[in-house]
């Protein structure tokens, strides 16, 4: 137990608990009162949950405006290992999971790219790469990256203020670090913990995290200040899936791959309950179960330098460093549909949804049964270098000069790239089906007879792609804030100041891929003990389906490396120059995609604070004005396409020059920010408040790019593409808050808060089509036409055959395949037809969302029993919603996010002895948009916790993270339209913490 002022205590901790879990609003964490304002007689003792709840609950109702946070108990104790699963627990906040852990942030239904992450006031710069399977373009924070142990709190500020930087429509969240002069002395913290996480598919093996850190004064009167943090984790997981691919079903049309069998064609009676003219549905493409193993390695750490050299003067330096690395194996197992002899089922419309899809294939088809895998190994580093000097000048003012250089850097950690992915197959499948009755896609096939698809002889190395990504943000920042006090009067106090930022951003991104998906070689090629057989319904254990006979019992894995190194050494998967260029002696491929954008930002504001009297009580508002002007300079290298090429059926491929060049754009816009909070009490323990404000957030990267980028394959009608567009203006929101709040007991209080946006400027997709670069395709060119009036369609080896045979000094033959048909190339010629491509182009939307909601707070302490309860739910409602019943050919503009939300929560906290059992729930939300929609439905998990300090300082404690094992789903338009299904488990951890 401690003993500490009850304002003093306000700059250490705004409680939560050893898990914490509040919604803590807390405006004034940085300009708490001085503890010589606060009688000797206000000092409590405080000790563990209760007492950082009343602290919160006093922090709630002194503040201005709607700002919420968690913060560490004591030093080096946030409340979860991972932000994201702290904030979790806020009202209104509600988080994206990957690999089973907290990763991105939603507030108030707006997703990751809508909501601003600064560490101590300060720009954050954020990267990552994605699924590494294009340019990377994010602006949202990966809270992965960032260990909780060296954060002293986490404010989240849903209200805009002229004070706080812009860049947050949902919310502006600051992550704060502890200073040694703000708890003068020595202190420090070491904990080390073990962690089982039940996922893994192998071996369970326990990983460990270790974090320390300390803290200390010197000099008579605590002149000098040091404080050293670090953090290291180590996790081992699994993440298993089933998943299909989808495309378009077309209704009343012969020629649209992927359209159902018409009326009068012998394959349309096996169709049963057929859509109809108006329905909307969508075909299997693709299906596979994919089990995934992950590694990854977390290493933080800060050092803080402090000197105050007078009782007006404070300099500090810091840096904060943070590696993530990450490393991801995938096994697959998979089938593609042709669109030929299917049969299906569907529900009934106008949203119709498959129940089967199978297809049949004849021997000499050679149908494909793959055996894939693929590898991600990347690593983010985060540095930061700041600098602030604060100054206490006469007359109750306050100035701060503040400067930071930082940067964040994702990049590949192997000689391969970002991700990697090889494929394998058995030639033969006689019929291959996907039922989507239960939760787990259930895929199945048979084999034509005599092949045995466990025959490891039989398996041969077909297509693959090494892709290479690389991204960095690099931010300066230059600050100079001003704080005013008033004494007496309305005037309370003025707040002004100025921010110059510079932010840099580049993304590149290189490939090299190989499509021979009927075989690069014998089978023999590759040794049979390269294989190893995986079981497979044992891995989706509590998914709906994982015990059904039909779904494929078995597959073969591989070992990753020895096979990269095999293909190449064979087939020259890498080296090929007529697949693309490695740099040497590895598979990292050059860039042929590399943007690179910069955008200035200079921002002066002020703003106000008054007070008043009214019903006895205090009021107070505060009103600002922020002002922004941004400049964005955007350079993007663009391949130069010199021809195309068909490869295979329906697959024509770009082929590009070794020389690239830069295109460059420029934009510029500005914003006035206003924001105006006001706050009254018409009782002693109730509290009135009201705000409006404008916020703003910037377009993604990718968006702002300068350039035009083809998609290198297209198909038999039309090829694809992007082009960016620097002229983008931000999304503004105006914004409406109301809340009342009845504190009736020290540590319990209710609450209701509503809220309203409308969002204007949303960046929306023009598709532009036109003839880029003069590329022309073999598709009704003249010798295509000739084939097709020789009858070659009709032909087992079909147009390709012919060309090959009559216009040999236009083709590229590579073999023969099993059937006799010839594989190779065909160019194209300077007489063939233009391509034509579809380019999307991102513009500002004269449409507007408006998006509103409910909030609901409850936090009550039975008495002295030492339990309590804390209880919020969030409802959230937009009319921007996606339409399911119509067709992807129209254009539609939806919210992704937006989703209700709750949180339950019970703790007990007496005689050293404290727990917390926690559920956390939020409702299906669409997840994204585009030609479809795709949706991540309701989920929910408990979590607990519980610690025992045996002695002063030494703690025990133990932890559970979703102990029910919950699993997950997504889908597109129907139900039926699975997207994934994975199975939950659970993670444990125990370890010992000690205080000193």
């Amino acid at each position: 137990m401690r003993s500490f002022k009850a304002r003093s205590l306000s700059r250490i901790i705004i409680g939560v608990s050893t898990l914490a879990i509040a919604s803590v609003p807390c405006v004034a964490l940085a300009q708490d009162a001085p503890a010589d304002e606060v009688p000797a007689e206000e000092e409590v003792l405080v000790t563990g949950i209760r007492a950082s709840l009343r602290e919160a609950v006093d922090i709630k109702r002194n503040s201005n405006g709607v700002v919420d946070a968690i913060s560490a108990e004591d030093i080096g104790k946030f409340p979860d290992t991972n932000l994201a699963e702290s904030l979790q627990r806020i009202t209104g906040v509600s988080i994206d999971r990957s690999n089973g852990e907290g990763q991105f942030v939603t507030v108030r239904g707006f997703g990751p790219e809508f909501n601003l992450v600064t560490l101590n006031g300060r720009y954050m710069p954020t990267s990552s790469l994605g699924d590494g399977a294009s340019a990377p373009s994010s602006r949202s924070f990966d809270f992965a990256n960032l260990a909780a142990e060296g954060v002293a709190a986490v404010e989240v500020y849903k209200t805009g203020r002229a004070a706080i930087p812009s860049g947050g429509i949902g919310s502006s969240i600051n992550i704060r670090t502890p200073r040694p002069l703000d708890r003068p002395g020595m202190r420090g913290s070491i904990s080390a913990k073990a962690v089982l996480d039940s996922s893994m598919n192998e071996d369970q093996e326990i990983t460990p995290e270790v974090s320390g850190i300390f803290s200390s004064t010197f000099g008579a009167d605590d002149t000098f200040g040091i404080l050293v943090t670090g953090s290291y984790q180590k996790r081992k997981a699994s993440n298993n899936y089933g998943t299909v691919g989808w495309r378009d079903g077309y209704l009343g049309s012969e020629n649209n791959w992927g359209s159902l069998a018409q009326p009068g064609d012998p394959r349309a009676a096996n169709i049963e309950n057929r859509p109809e003219a108006n329905d909307v549905y969508q075909v299997a493409q693709n299906a596979s179960y994919n089990l995934e193993d992950i590694d990854r390695e977390r290493i933080n750490g800060q050092l803080v330098l402090q000197v105050r050299p007078a009782d007006s003067l404070t300099a500090t330096v810091d840096y904060t460093y943070s590696r993530n690395k990450v490393e991801v194996r995938n096994s697959n197992v998979g089938i593609w549909f042709n669109h030929n002899d299917t049969s299906s089922a569907w529900t009934d419309g106008p949203i119709a949804g498959p129940l089967f899809y199978s297809e049949a294939f004849t021997a000499t088809e050679r149908k494909d049964l793959s055996y894939s895998g693929s590898l991600t190994a990347n690593q983010s580093e985060n540095k930061s270098f700041g600098a602030n000097l604060e100054w206490e000048a006469p007359g109750g003012v306050n100035v701060q000069l503040d400067y930071h250089h930082s940067t964040a850097e994702s990049k590949p950690t192997n000689d391969y790239g970002t991700s990697v992915s090889v494929g394998n197959a058995v030639f033969g499948v006689a019929t291959q089906t996907i039922n989507f009755e239960d939760d787990l896609p259930i895929i199945g096939y048979t084999m034509h007879p005599g092949i045995d698809p466990l025959d490891r002889s039989l398996i041969t190395p077909t297509g693959n792609a090494f892709r290479n990504a690389y991204f960095k943000d690099s931010i300066d920042q230059a600050q100079l804030r001003g704080h005013y006090d008033h004494d007496g009067g309305f005037l309370d106090s003025l707040d002004f100041g100025v921010s110059y930022s510079e932010n840099s951003i580049r993304s590149a991104y290189g490939f090299v891929q190989n499509e021979t998906w009927s075989g690069a070689g014998p089978a023999s090629d590759i040794p049979d003990d390269i294989f190893s057989l995986v079981s497979l319904p044992d891995k989706f254990q509590g998914v709906s389906g994982s015990d059904n006979p039909a779904m494929i019992q078995n597959f073969y894995s591989f070992d990753f490396e020895r096979m990269v190194g095999l293909i190449e050494d064979l087939y020259q998967t890498c080296s090929d120059p007529q697949t693309g260029t490695a740099a040497p002696g590895t598979c990292l491929a050059d860039y042929t995609v590399d943007r690179r954008t910069t955008e200035k930002t200079l921002a002066p504001y002020l703003q106000f604070s008054g007070v008043f009297e009214a019903f006895g009580n205090s009021g107070h508002l505060v009103a600002g004005l922020r002002y922004e002007t941004t400049v964005i300079d955007s350079q993007a290298l663009v391949p130069i396409p010199v021809g195309t090429s068909w490869d295979a059926a329906n697959e024509f491929y770009i082929a590009y020059s070794d020389q690239s060049d830069f295109s460059r754009f420029k934009g510029t816009y500005d914003n006035w920010l206003p924001a105006i909070d006001f706050d009254i009490s018409p009782m002693r323990d109730v509290k009135l408040r009201a705000s409006y404000s404008h916020t703003i957030t910037r377009a993604d990267y990718a968006s702002l790019q300068g350039g035009l980028t083809l998609d290198s394959q297209f198909r038999i009608a039309f090829g694809t593409g992007s082009r960016g567009n620097p002229a983008l203006l931000p999304y503004k929101s105006k914004n409406i808050d109301l809340s009342a709040e009845w504190y009736y007991a020290p540590e319990s209080y209710f609450s209701v808060g509503f809220f309203h946006k409308n969002v204007s400027n949303f960046i929306s997709q023009d598709r532009i089509t036109e003839n880029a670069f003069q590329l022309r395709t073999v598709a009704n060119g003249p010798r295509y036409q000739a084939a097709v009036a020789a009858g070659a369609a009709t032909t087992p080896c079909g147009i390709r055959q012919y060309i090959f045979t009559n216009y040999p000094g236009s083709t590229a033959p590579t073999g023969v395949d099993p059937a006799g048909c010839i594989t190779g190339k065909i160019f194209a010629l300077p007489e063939d037809p233009l391509v034509p491509f579809q380019i999307n182009t991102p513009v500002n939307s004269d449409q507007t969302a408006k998006l509103y909601g409910w909030e609901f707070a409850l936090q009550h302490s039975f008495w002295d029993t030492g339990f309590g309860t804390i209880l919020n739910y969030t409802l959230v409602r937009g009319d921007a919603t996606y339409d399911n019943t119509q067709p992807s050919s129209v254009t539609q503009f939806a919210l992704p996010g937006l989703s209700d939300s709750a949180n339950a929560v019970l703790y007990y906290d007496k005689n050293g002895l404290q727990a917390r059992v926690a559920w956390n729930w939020r409702e299906q939300f669409l997840s994204g948009t585009g030609a479809n929609p795709f949706y991540v439905e309701d989920y929910w998990q408990i979590d607990a916790s519980a610690s025992y300090e045996f002695v002063p300082g030494l703690t025990a404690f133990v932890e559970g993270i979703n102990l029910t094992g919950e699993s997950r789903r997504g889908h597109l338009r129907s139900d039926n339209n699975v997207s994934f299904a994975a199975p939950g488990y659970a993670r444990y951890s125990a370890g010992v913490r000690f205080n000193f």
